[in-house]
């Protein structure tokens, strides 16, 4: 078993609180970890919408070459960063348990979305948040923002925008908890498809890693996080795909509602789908059943006229997680 291990990680703020709450589980069960701090791409361009120069991929590129070329064992991600489909040679080995999924509403004047006058300007720079903004409050004004965490707090502190959506995840995690005004319904700001949760990337050819790792997955979170992968999968989900999915798991029922909305015409309505599934989390091939739950929820979407970016794609064989 590997006793010393490398973590490749970006250097933003919550990105290393990720890594090191990574860190000091592996140290609980026997490892000696370092952290390799690293700058994407994705956080160096930072005046354009990432939908516009390559998307989440562009968050881990850097992490998967030092996978690759031996540098790093393991990387920490922020799991709805991952793209849908990672690129041959690499495998997500474990997924931690979750946090808050939901949207958090941050202002320093308005305690609420409703509480904001007509034609406030609001910033987010995805597009799943600004047509699920545009179905509660058409008359919003929705400003790109990009950046980390603190990049953003900071252009609301300088006063660029009335309020942001951020997620609450990230503000909990780094003790940032009162800047949240208001916490939004599940079912008015569905989150992004694995919101809230941590994943672990290994080289495929490090399977050995997997077993290490095992102690760290959380089959729940697990479970719930491939059905809405496997929605934003379906419908060739990335940056440019203004798609919701969230999931979670009553007892033995595992249920799933997405939201997808034509960014291009802000009157349309959004389209909605909901699905269920009886799963055994001790079941060997739950991830599958997850995931093909997912894909039929996606069908249910494009039959009632959303978009898919791109031909669904195949489901990816799912590691014993």
């Amino acid at each position: 078993m590997t006793t010393q291990l490398t973590i490749a990680t970006r250097e933003s703020r919550l990105a290393l609180w990720q890594a090191n709450h990574v860190k000091q589980l592996l140290e609980a069960n026997g490892h000696s970890v370092l952290l390799m701090g690293m700058t994407t791409l994705g956080d160096q361009i930072l005046d354009q919408p990432l939908s516009k120069i390559g998307g989440k991929g562009l968050f881990i590129k850097e992490l998967e070459v030092a996978l690759a070329n031996g540098a790093a064992h393991i990387a920490v991600h922020s799991l709805k960063d991952v793209p849908m489909d990672l690129p041959q040679g690499f495998h997500l080995a474990c997924i931690l348990k979750r946090e808050d999924p939901r949207d958090a509403w941050v202002s320093p004047q308005f305690e609420s979305l409703d509480s904001l006058p007509q034609g406030a300007v609001v910033g987010t720079s995805s597009l799943r948040r600004t047509v699920l903004l545009k179905a509660l409050r058409p008359d919003l004004q929705i400003e790109p923002l990009r950046g980390n965490l603190d990049t953003r707090l900071k252009k609301l502190q300088d006063g660029h925008y009335a309020g942001i959506v951020l997620a609450s995840a990230g503000l909990k995690r780094l003790g940032l908890k009162d800047q949240i005004r208001h916490i939004f319904d599940l079912q008015h700001m569905i989150p992004a498809a694995g919101q809230g949760a941590i994943g672990i990337e290994i080289s495929a050819d490090r399977m050995d890693l997997v077993q290490t790792l095992a102690g760290l997955n959380d089959i729940t979170t697990a479970a719930a996080v491939y059905a809405e992968r496997g929605v934003s999968r379906a419908m060739g989900g990335s940056c440019s795909m203004p798609l919701a999915a969230h999931a979670t798991i009553a007892e033995s029922t595992l249920s799933i509602h997405a939201a997808w909305g034509d960014h291009l015409h802000p009157g349309a309505p959004l389209i909605h789908a909901h699905d269920q599934a009886t799963i055994d989390l001790q079941d060997p091939e739950v991830l599958h059943v997850a995931s093909a739950l997912g894909e039929s929820v996606a069908r249910k979407l494009i039959s009632q006229g959303a978009v898919p970016s791109q031909p669904p794609s195949a489901s990816p064989h799912a590691l014993p997680l």
